[in-house]
């Protein structure tokens, strides 16, 4: 059950419109447009005590290789059982550079070349490359899209998970924002033992809920990997952190190994002292960073509404990343996304990325200050009122 939200006075500062240009950023240094929404890493500054404690270690004069202490683990461990009463103990965690670099690492080690791995579609577009990448091939369990909202087909779910050996489960849903609930993810795992399939969980968006809207995480099992990480709840990606979990020592030793061999479970000098700095000493600028979210998705809804009511906005519970039904415009979702581009310097992503049942929408990321926020949705609606005038014309 959803609370009442009232949006609080802020303590933090998430309206300053921050210069990125020149810091070779991925999201504004990368490409030349003018309003970049499409890679998921936020426009706001970060938490005061995050840059802090990298000031102070910054301010050592030795950056060599480093270890990785067990005050990370402790970071995790803690958070984990505060906000979702789940209880995690350090021999069931290994250290990564990163959730997509682990779940490579985990494709090599768990199938082989030529198998098949089950993905939920639309689904974050990474997870296509890695497992192609790796030489295996992707099986689909396209997700149900009826009246706005998403559910999974649960009798494809279970004749498809017979043909693997491994999926890969987002939760939530990278793009559609969606928490998949208790039963949902019960079912899942059912089916999971019923067919001896591993289930790799990605739960990085994990965090970014709506206010009063509770994650629910995927259960511990043998067959279950959770890959975890701070980066997007606090942006920090570019540390480049995270951890696999897993109560099957057998299967983490195996990743392990596999991860040692991939150099993926080596440690950034800066990364352990972000982790820690955010765990343990930023949960309230992390409150306030969802409310100013909520009221980011509030404008959007409001804006399509009245504005642009040709473009629907898929509800969604969690995630910064709002999935927009352009079903109406008809037009494939690369030819939008590139109009955009070039009309009107927008970069949206094209839904066909994250999935060929994707090709009616965009992803728009709204992390970043309303003054950013609104010119990018004033842009959208010039660029489809351009699009359907050139459209009127042909």
């Amino acid at each position: 059950m959803r609370k009442e939200y009232t949006m609080k006075n802020t303590k933090y500062d998430f309206e300053t419109v921050i210069d990125r240009h020149g810091t070779n950023s991925v999201k504004w240094d990368y490409f030349d447009d003018d309003i970049p929404m499409w890679v998921a890493d936020m426009d706001f500054m970060v938490a005061p005590a995050i840059q802090e404690a990298i000031l102070k270690r910054a301010n050592h004069p030795v950056y060599g290789y480093t270890i990785v202490p067990d005050e990370l683990f402790d970071a995790y461990i803690n958070w984990w059982d505060r906000r979702y009463d789940l209880k995690m103990s350090r021999q069931d965690m290994a250290y990564s550079m990163g959730v997509m670099p682990s779940i490579s690492s985990m494709i090599r080690c768990l199938t082989d070349v030529g198998d098949e791995i089950l993905i939920q579609s639309p689904v974050y577009h990474v997870f296509y490359y890695y497992v192609e990448d790796n030489n295996r091939k992707v099986l689909e369990n396209e997700l149900i899209y009826e009246n706005g909202e998403y559910k999974i087909d649960f009798d494809d779910l279970d004749e498809k998970m017979s043909k693997v050996d491994l999926m890969i489960l987002c939760n939530p849903q990278n793009p559609i924002g969606k928490i998949w609930s208790r039963e949902d993810l019960d079912k899942i795992h059912e089916l999971s033992v019923k067919h001896d399939v591993i289930v790799i969980s990605d739960e990085i968006h994990c965090d970014l809920t709506d206010p009063g809207i509770k994650y629910n995480p995927f259960k511990s099992a043998d067959n279950v990997i959770r890959c975890l990480s701070p980066s997007k709840s606090f942006n920090i990606a570019g540390f480049q952190s995270s951890i696999v979990h897993t109560t099957n020592s057998e299967l983490l030793d195996k990743i392990k190994t596999q991860m040692h061999i991939d150099n993926s479970d080596s440690c950034n000098v800066f990364a352990t002292t972000a982790v820690i700095a955010a765990y343990d000493e930023s949960e309230d600028w992390f409150e306030e960073l969802k409310e100013v979210l909520y009221e980011n998705k509030q404008i959007v809804k409001q804006y399509l509404a009245e504005e642009l009511p040709v473009v629907k906005l898929v509800d969604c519970d969690a995630t910064y990343l709002l999935w927009l039904d352009c079903s109406a415009l008809n037009v494939p979702s690369e030819v939008l996304s590139g109009f955009l581009r070039e009309n009107q310097g927008l970069f949206l992503s094209a839904g066909i990325d994250f999935g060929k049942c994707g090709d009616n929408f965009l992803r728009m990321n709204i992390a970043c200050p309303q003054k950013l926020l609104k010119e990018g949705l004033a842009r959208l609606k010039a660029g489809v009122i351009a699009l359907n005038i050139i459209k009127r014309g042909m």
